[in-house]
């Protein structure tokens, strides 16, 4: 992810929101997605899992989706995250657990 060159695709936050919130985007592009997921110190696999449980316990359940798709992307599996959040229930909290798990539900399994 990064942003938009002459040669690649607008990123998902430049598509969103580009000509409305042009910082808005630079930051997500370029220190969200550039400094801090690419920062050595933890793995993409680690990172994603961070992130995933952050957003259950945080109930942003508008973000799961991607981050999801993300986390599998960076070597976790299905299970593994359905683990994660049948783990948090306790934590978190039972609502935002069946929230979370909804949306992984229909990410993993075409469910709608």
């Amino acid at each position: 992810m990064g942003v938009m060159s002459e040669q690649s695709e607008p990123s998902g936050p430049h598509r969103m929101f580009g000509d409305f919130a042009p910082a808005f985007v630079d930051l997500t592009d370029n220190v969200v997605f550039g400094q801090v997921w690419q920062r050595p110190e933890l793995s993409p696999r680690d990172r994603s899992l961070i992130t995933v449980a952050s957003l259950l316990t945080s109930g942003a359940t508008e973000q799961l989706p991607f981050h999801l798709a993300r986390a599998r992307d960076n070597g976790l599996t299905e299970t593994e995250l359905v683990e994660v959040i049948t783990h948090l229930a306790f934590y978190a909290g039972w609502p935002k657990a069946v929230s979370a798990m909804t949306v992984a539900k229909q990410l993993f399994r075409g469910d709608h």
